[in-house]
């Protein structure tokens, strides 16, 4: 019979085994950033994802072998792609734009600590700068105003949720700005109830949150009686106001990581429609910036074709001729001209590509205005599919 190890025994042969991973992970990311300069010459895609299924199911044949469930070495290994995948990017996007490159960036962002604004700007700055000046704002203009003054750097800004869709105060926001968008990054957005002390559903009495995400939880909320909803500026302001008030009547729906940094604690988990709820924020900036052509990009667009019949489907069949997949469209009313819209549109393509050249050239013809809002690297990661017979 074998010997049974103490508890806390075990827990410390289990920290040498965490502190082994994390030194393995860092080798094969530095190894990585080499396959990565490998290409800058070569001018090859990031992504090879045929490669990148081929290993997965490798992975999957020898993780069986050692009992491992094919499921979890999958999402284990996505994981690894996908960060292989950004910083590969982000090394590629440092050559492209020297004289942005430096260890401080100053980021203006919708609320204070803790808003999914805060966490969204934290993340896509990881990979890019060794410290954050944050500036909190209490609304979108206040945000832009804070770039073009120069007072910031960046400005980071929700465009739109899975759940509830596109967020059009920003739209109609970008119509009268010149900066320019330089990226993007979708954040998760894992609503919770959260307390600042111990209590129980049916003590609360009022729940405070930004409209957003009331308009995502609206099934939760519609269950719960003699509750009062109370809207804040943002979802960090939100949070600061429950964990000051230390009442067992009051709630606040945010994430459970932003509300931490308020001493808060989940009463309610996983209470948005959505189960998969994301929201994705564009990175604003007073000048452009050059995408490497092996990183796949997005290119933003907004134009206006006035009250012709067949304008719109005129400029995306442009589109399909060329080749160039739109993968957004947005209309949004132009202010002082009743009746006319504005139109933004997303396409995949980098805007130093040819065919997306002679695209917008050809879209200005059937125009009364048209402007770029941006070129920027294409920040979700779709993960690698693996054949269902392989798992």
């Amino acid at each position: 019979m074998s010997e049974i190890l103490d508890l806390n025994e075990i827990r410390q042969q289990i920290t040498v085994l965490d502190q082994e991973l994390l030194t393995l992970f860092a080798k094969r990311r530095a190894l990585t950033l080499n396959v990565a300069k490998s290409k800058v010459q070569q001018i090859r895609p990031i992504r090879d994802q045929q490669r990148e299924q081929e290993l997965l199911v490798r992975l999957i044949k020898h993780g069986k072998t050692l009992g491992l469930d094919a499921h979890y070495v999958t999402s284990v290994f996505q994981t690894i792609i996908e960060d292989s995948v950004l910083n590969q990017q982000a090394y590629l996007q440092s050559l492209a734009n020297p004289n942005i490159q430096v260890p401080t960036v100053s980021v203006a962002f919708l609320g204070n600590k803790g808003s999914y604004s805060y966490l969204a700007s934290h993340r896509y700055f990881s990979r890019r700068a060794e410290k954050i000046i944050e500036s909190g704002c209490q609304n979108f203009a206040d945000i832009l105003q804070q770039v073009e003054s120069g007072q910031v750097d960046y400005g980071m800004l929700p465009i739109e949720n899975t759940s509830s869709g596109s967020i059009n105060e920003v739209y109609d926001l970008l119509q009268h700005t010149n900066l320019s968008i330089v990226g993007e990054i979708t954040q998760p957005i894992e609503h919770c109830l959260l307390t600042a002390v111990n209590t129980s559903l049916d003590k609360i009495r009022t729940i405070y949150a930004h409209g957003q995400p009331f308009a995502q939880c609206s099934n939760f909320l519609d269950k719960q009686k003699n509750i009062r909803i109370e809207y804040c500026d943002s979802t960090a302001d939100a949070m600061a106001q429950a964990s000051e008030l230390q009442d067992e009547t009051i709630a606040v729906i945010g994430s459970e990581e932003g509300g931490q940094l308020y001493q808060l604690h989940a009463l309610e988990k996983s209470i948005a429609n959505q189960r998969e709820n994301h929201s994705r924020f564009i990175l604003v900036a007073r000048k452009s910036v050059e995408v490497a052509e092996q990183i796949p990009a997005k290119t933003a667009l907004i134009l206006a074709t006035g009250q012709k019949a067949g304008a719109l489907v005129e400029c995306l069949l442009v589109l399909k001729e060329k080749g160039i997949n739109m993968c957004k469209l947005e209309s949004r009313p132009i202010q002082g001209r009743p009746w006319e819209e504005m139109f933004y549109i997303d396409v995949e393509a980098n805007l130093k590509s040819f065919a997306l050249q002679e695209a917008i050239n050809t879209i200005t013809q059937h125009t009364n205005f048209i402007k770029v809002l941006g070129c920027y690297p294409i920040e979700h990661i779709s993960p690698t599919n693996v054949p269902s017979d392989e798992i």
